[in-house]
């Protein structure tokens, strides 16, 4: 596995060691001891999520405040341009943004640590994507942040308005979310 810094220090890109022959592939998604061995990080993932979205849908930006969730992010179908916010008021890249496209074909995971909105869209025809999270879902300290956001202006490479839920679309502005302190 191959551990890739992001701009925002706590965002790491996870390559992994992938097998090829003439059967196909095999790479390991996962492993505890590896992931704390070259990361640094002790993690306890306690919920797989999965989520399978048309081109263009949008998703996000979403967080917890009670029971913040780190997430490990990977598309096991199609391709997905991912974004990571900081929310975290401490922090010195608070209100900045990174987005990274994984894939399928590339197996690249992303690390997103508690305190970050999360959010992406589907740059395929379709996309399927699994995620671990480090706590459980809460929907009483659920929050969105608008995906759109001027203050955040984030290019999530699009050309048309993309498909999002009633929730999304209700999601408060960056200066008038609930941060971390």
């Amino acid at each position: 596995m191959k551990i890739i810094s992001a701009e925002i220090p706590d965002i790491l890109i996870i390559e992994p060691q992938v097998f090829h022959d003439d059967r196909g592939f095999f790479f390991e998604a996962f492993n505890l001891k590896k992931f704390t061995q070259e990361t640094g990080i002790n993690v306890n993932f306690v919920q797989d999520n999965h989520s399978y979205s048309k081109h263009n849908v949008l998703r996000g930006l979403h967080y917890q405040i009670v029971q913040p969730q780190g997430k490990l992010v990977r598309a096991v179908v199609g391709n997905i341009f991912d974004v990571a916010v900081d929310i975290r008021k401490s922090s010195p890249t608070f209100g900045q943004w990174i987005g990274y496209e994984i894939s399928a074909e590339d197996k690249r995971q992303i690390w997103i640590p508690p305190g970050f909105a999360h959010g992406f869209i589907v740059m395929s025809e379709v996309a399927e994507v699994i995620y671990k999270t480090t706590d459980y879902y809460a929907p009483q300290g659920e929050c969105t942040i608008l995906w759109n956001d001027n203050d955040l202006n984030i290019n999530w490479h699009i050309n048309t308005l993309p498909i999002i839920s009633a929730k999304d679309e209700a999601g408060k502005p960056f200066k008038m979310a609930e941060v971390f302190p």
